[in-house]
């Protein structure tokens, strides 16, 4: 019987150790111009806050769990919404400037941040190529969050 629940024991154990690791991920937060921005704050969807950036944009932040959102968000850019892969060991991320449109349609306010947001990409590889971000591509997804939601008749 004892040998039983010690098997047992040897068993649960490495799982249990394996569950409760924590993951330490790095980062850096540049504008669509390339400029680092220091005091980004990052939190999670509880706004619990996890970092804030440095003078050159950099963070540093420990999770439990690798598939989670995190909120980014500083005064004068657009908030942003990121979503990590497994794989994410190294975040770097372009915040867009907020642009007020006055005498605009809501819609139309949508389809020109839409038009910037979807230049993201191509900023990350010109980032990379200038030697400010590591990897030529981000490893999390990023979704554009519309500021005009249609309600239907």
């Amino acid at each position: 019987m004892l040998t039983r629940i010690f098997a047992l024991i040897l068993a649960i154990y490495p799982s249990v150790i394996l569950n409760a690791q924590d993951f330490i991920l790095e980062g850096r937060i540049i504008s669509e111009y390339f400029d680092a921005i220091p005091d980004v704050k990052i939190t999670d969807t509880n706004n619990e806050l996890l970092a804030v950036t440095d003078i050159e944009g950099r963070f540093k932040i420990t999770i439990h769990n690798k598939n989670v959102q995190l909120n980014i968000i500083f005064v004068g850019m657009e908030p942003t919404k990121i979503e990590l892969n497994e794989s994410c060991d190294l975040i770097e991320v372009i915040l867009l400037f907020q642009t007020i449109y006055d005498l605009t349609s809501l819609n139309r306010v949508d389809r020109l941040r839409l038009k910037s947001f979807n230049k993201i990409p191509k900023l990350h590889m010109k980032a990379f190529k200038m030697g400010l971000f590591k990897t030529k591509k981000a490893c999390y997804s990023q979704t554009f969050v519309r500021s005009f939601i249609k309600s239907e008749k």
